[in-house]
């Protein structure tokens, strides 16, 4: 493109030289025809030269106008044809006062985002001839000085004429670049420049020669216009603005018109013919008129543009009915002709505002004249980018037509609405269509993206799975045959140096976890296991769940170094480490195990501090990552496989275990599931026993008295009579299924409402009514058992040792103190008194030997029960528990060990302790004498490892330690008697282990109650109480010092009566 204009100008170039040529000879022929007006010259061969040459000049001219303007040429309009037989002049413009513009920055490629945007705002505001900066760009980018319409030229205003011409064109030349663009026309010329550069034209004209160059800055218009009439008006002003904009409206309609139309292919019965301005053709007067000078293509002084006065108050309103403008409506009149110089910019606005109106099928809209004008004006409009919101805000009514127009289906009353219609109905479907197949791509990509990722999950999730057997399997393995090596050497092992690594885990499953409260607090209530350390070859590695502070660091070693001042290398024997991984899970509630094995840097201390020792594992209830620390550590352990412990951990499991070894257990049923079970066992049971009147439920994983509910047949209107059945047929026939059929159908008949009515959970904490312990119940599993018939029920627990070589051993024994529940144990009597011992030893070497059997080796805790069956009197002992691991009335009792110096001979049932240290002086015959054995004395002791106060956080120890040294509240280690406390942690600090030893039992159980009572007064206010334990465990030492009391009195009036 840009080289056909470059040869387009080099022609136009030549064209003008010639042109110019031949208008100086045509003159010199003139004027040598002059001076030789005797001589006689034959020229006539040259006219036919330069006619000849005018021809093709002229061709050439139009065809090059034709490509510089590019639009085609329009014939006039013919009104006379035999009148007007004269031919119109072509535009021949001069290319030499055609700048050459460089290719602007907007249209080069590559250009970014914002030097475009700016781009499109200059050209927006060189469109806009109204804009304070139009002139301002004019002249910057084309240098074309426009003149200025906003000044006033004061009195020489009426002296300047506004005049037509065919003489004066539509557009003046602009440069190659500009030429497509909608530029606006300029200013009419003055009377007195028009009329030099008309009377130029024409005479040129007239003698068949084209214009100079000077005169190619005008063009004749493409239609052609009146002749303004020249009257003089009173108010000089409005008749010189109606002059100037009736000429700008001449001027501007016709092209904007065309190019609008052409633009936006609006057929012509579309358009208005009030928007569309005729113009006759030239009178003859016009075309006479003498040449009177050259026009140029310099700017206008602004003295020949009349001044603007200030805007009209009117609003200039006028209706648009049924989509359509009147155009011979007087207010529409009046509207045109007073913005008739904007008149072309307004009528695609107009145009775009009626087809609105027709489409919406609006009856009436009232314009409002200013606001459309002022909507122009601001180029909200510019480049069709006005919405519908801008359209309607020009209306008067604009609130009733947009009301008109939300109304559903309005848009299909209008014009094209059917089209309209059906190209929606079109979408929509097509829309639908479209969705539904991209839904149903989208749902199957996320159907195999789903299955992909979960055939990956699962995948690795297996992979994971058979990793963690086969982990699993090797650490069993290892555990297998390490506990085949420690059986060999047991012996051997426990004569020599060894190191004992003492880890209190809790190995509840993770639900029994999250239910405990202080969980960490729970586990390392056996600090006791520091006292190992009293057999000379032990050292002890403890693993403690929480961090210890300094003080609880420095009272245990003082605690420790108590044993005697021989002995000095006690503190020098523990070690006490905290696992790392205790800070990443604080609330996570896992067993010391679990800690430990995610705690890297605690193992690789324990393997530094066992490196060429002997060394084995003690771990509290066990669990599965007992295994892989053990495995870690390269050390046995001294316990059960996980599996089995939790096989016989449970309540019915060891109901096994105690019917295998032969022992006395309650009436009841184990493995109990559904709830038919139930209610048909327990309707046996209690035909069977009608001598029974509360009968528990126990769940099998529960802990305590935690998972115990009861029922009392109390209740049942028809046990009376039941009981006359069971005397009427007697003990003998009662066995008899036909005996207590009738019974029993009973009993069947009233067990749901009897549960559903007075079952009751002993801990509502956990389970607050029946229907919630009955659900976990049956999901778990659970036993049935009588409770003992008898208003005397002692409980006591036994610890045993199951060693691997198969010997068992009795380490603790003691009677419990129950809470303010019955089956709540809070504390212990050590040693037991409430059972015979060779009956106890009898008992625990059964169990101990079934437990042996099932390859459940280490420390067992054994629960029983005893009371004097009614009617005979005959004392009664019942196994009704067994927990598999380390207890906190075993660790208590090392601690008692440690600071009597004593011994516990379970069998005999008797805690011997050395006689207190006398300094008498002996003599030479008692040095002479042969020495005796030294007499031993027996001591018995309180203990309790779950002591509550919450009012303890508020003291430190020390200040509860002056407290208890100002009341009298101690241990004399001479005496061996006394009182001793075990700390659980240093931030919490509301739970404490306490023991109290004296030389008989009802003064260790009034020693236990008065330091309960001095703490709980010294650390209480009256409206400051805080919860604690203290209250309920004293009222139950109260009643059972009143059993020994009692006790006593009996034995010493047997004695009497036997004397």
């Amino acid at each position: 493109m840009s080289g056909s204009l470059h040869k387009g100008d080099e022609l136009g170039q030549v064209l003008v030289q010639v042109q110019n040529d031949l208008v100086q000879l045509k003159k010199r022929l003139g004027r040598t025809a002059v001076s030789q007006q005797r001589e006689t010259l034959d020229i006539q061969t040259l006219d036919a030269a330069i006619a000849r040459t005018e021809n093709c000049i002229k061709r050439r001219a139009e065809e090059y106008l034709k490509a510089v303007n590019k639009q085609v040429l329009i014939l006039p309009i013919i009104e006379d044809l035999e009148n007007n037989t004269r031919k119109i002049a072509k535009w021949h413009p001069p290319l030499e006062t055609i700048p050459d513009i460089p290719l602007q920055k907007y249209l080069a490629a590559g250009v970014s985002p914002g030097e475009k945007h700016k781009a499109a705002f200059t050209m927006r505001l060189l469109y806009n001839p109204a804009h304070p900066k139009n002139r301002e760009l004019m002249q910057q980018k084309y240098g074309i000085h426009l003149p200025d319409l906003q000044k006033k030229s004061g009195p020489t205003v009426g002296a300047q004429k506004v005049v037509t011409s065919p003489g004066v064109g539509s557009l003046a030349v602009v440069p190659a670049g500009l030429r497509s663009s909608n530029l606006q026309p300029p200013p009419p010329l003055c009377a007195s420049v028009s009329s030099h550069s008309l009377s130029t034209h024409l005479g040129l004209t007239e003698k068949s020669l084209p214009p100079t160059a000077a005169d190619l800055s005008l063009v004749r218009p493409l239609v052609k216009t009146k002749v303004a009439l020249l009257q003089h008006r009173e108010d000089s002003s409005n008749a010189m603005i109606g002059v100037y904009e009736r000429v700008r409206k001449q001027q501007k309609d016709v092209i904007q018109s065309k190019d609008f139309t052409q633009a936006h292919g609006i057929p012509h019965s579309e358009r208005s013919s009030a928007w569309t301005t005729v113009t006759p053709p030239p009178s003859a007067a016009s075309d006479s008129k003498p040449p009177q000078g050259t026009a140029r293509l310099s700017p206008l002084n602004a003295q020949c543009v009349p001044a603007l006065p200030p805007t009209p108050v009117g609003k200039h309103c006028f209706s648009v009915v049924e989509g359509r403008i009147d155009p011979h409506a007087v207010d529409f009149s009046a509207f045109k002709e007073h913005y008739c110089l904007h008149w072309g910019s307004l009528m695609e606005t107009l145009w775009q505002l009626e087809r609105l109106m027709r489409q919406f099928a609006v009856p009436l809209a009232r314009v409002c004249g200013e606001r459309l004008m002022a909507l122009e004006r601001s180029g909200v409009l510019d480049w069709g980018s006005g919405s519908v919101e801008h359209l309607l805000s020009v209306l008067e009514n604009r609130e009733e037509v947009w009301e008109l127009m939300r109304q559903p289906g309005q848009r299909y009353k209008g014009e094209g609405g059917r089209q309209a219609a059906a190209v929606r109905i079109q979408t929509c479907w097509r829309r639908h269509q479209t969705r539904s197949a991209y839904l149903w791509q989208q749902r199957r990509k996320w159907a195999a993206g789903t299955i992909a990722i979960s055939w990956l999950l699962h995948a690795q999730a297996g992979r994971v799975r058979k990793s963690l057997q086969a982990t699993r399997l090797r650490q069993l393995e290892n555990y297998r045959s390490s506990a085949e090596s420690l059986a060999a050497n047991w012996t051997h092992l426990c004569t020599s140096r060894r190191t004992i690594i003492h880890i209190p885990s809790l190995g509840y499953s993770e639900q029994r976890r999250r239910s405990l409260r202080n969980f960490d607090i729970l586990q390392n209530t056996q600090m006791g296991r520091l006292c190992d350390i009293r057999d000379e070859n032990v050292e002890v590695i403890y693993v403690c769940p929480v961090r210890l502070g300094e003080d609880l660091l420095h009272y245990y070693t003082q605690l420790l170094g108590l044993q005697g001042a021989a002995d000095t290398s006690c503190a020098k024997r523990f070690t006490i480490l905290t696992p790392e991984a205790y800070q990443h899970f604080p609330d996570h509630n896992m067993c010391v195990s679990t800690l430990l094995k995610y705690s890297p840097h605690t193992l690789h201390r324990i393997k530094n501090l066992i490196q060429g020792k002997k060394a084995y594992l003690i771990s509290g209830v066990p669990h599965i990552d007992d295994l892989a620390v053990a495995e870690e550590l390269g050390v046995p352990m001294l316990g059960p496989e996980p599996a089995v412990a939790q096989l016989y951990g449970t309540k019915s499991g060891a109901r096994r275990i105690f019917t295998s070894a032969g022992v006395s257990v309650p009436p009841g049923h184990g493995d109990i599931y559904t709830l038919q079970q139930l209610y048909e066992c327990l309707a046996q049971l209690m035909s069977d026993h009608l001598e029974v009147q509360r009968w528990l439920f126990k769940m099998d994983g529960e802990v305590g008295s935690r998972g115990i509910a009861y029922c009392d047949v109390s209740h049942l209107s028809f046990r009376p009579w039941a009981l006359q059945e069971y005397h009427r047929h007697g003990p003998q026939l009662w066995r008899m299924a036909w005996a207590k059929e009738p019974v029993l159908m009973k009993f069947l008949e009233a067990v749901p409402s009897l549960l559903a009515s007075y079952g009751k959970p002993f801990n509502t904490s956990c389970y607050p009514t029946w229907t919630c312990f009955l659900e976990h119940f049956l999901k778990e599993g659970g036993v049935i058992e009588a409770y003992p018939p008898s208003d005397s029920v002692t409980c006591l627990t036994v610890d045993l040792l199951v060693e691997p070589e198969g010997e068992v051993r009795m380490l603790s024994c003691g009677d419990q103190l129950h809470g303010p529940e019955a089956l709540e144990v809070a504390g212990f009597t050590v040693p037991q008194s409430s059972v015979c011992p060779n009956t106890l030893y009898s008992i625990c070497m059964c169990v101990g030997q079934a437990c042996l059997q099932r390859r459940i080796l280490g420390h067992l805790s054994l629960e029983l029960v005893t009371f004097l069956k009614p009617g005979t009197l005959e004392q009664q002992v019942w196994a009704v528990d067994l927990d598999i691991g380390y207890s906190d009335q075993l660790a208590m009792t090392q601690l008692m060990l440690l600071m009597t110096g004593g011994a516990l001979d379970c069998r005999r049932g008797c805690l011997e302790v050395p006689p207190p240290v006398r300094a008498n002086k002996t003599t030479a015959r008692q040095r002479a004498l042969p020495k005796a054995p030294p007499p031993v004395t027996t001591r018995f002791a309180v203990m309790s490892s779950r002591l509550l106060h919450t009012n303890l956080s508020m003291v430190h120890y020390n200040v509860v330690f002056q407290m208890c040294k100002a009341q009298g509240i101690g241990y004399d280690v001479k005496e061996r008697r006394g009182s001793v406390f075990a700390l659980h942690d240093s931030v919490d600090r509301s739970r404490i282990s306490m023991i109290t030893i004296s030389p008989d039992l009802q003064g260790a159980l009034l020693t236990f109650a008065r330091n309960l009572s001095v703490i709980h007064q010294e650390i209480s206010a009256p409206n400051m109480q805080g919860e604690s334990n203290f209250k309920n465990l004293i009222k139950s030492i109260e009643e059972v010092v009143g059993v020994t009391v009692q006790n006593a009195a009996k034995d010493h009036e047997e004695e009497e009566r036997s004397e």
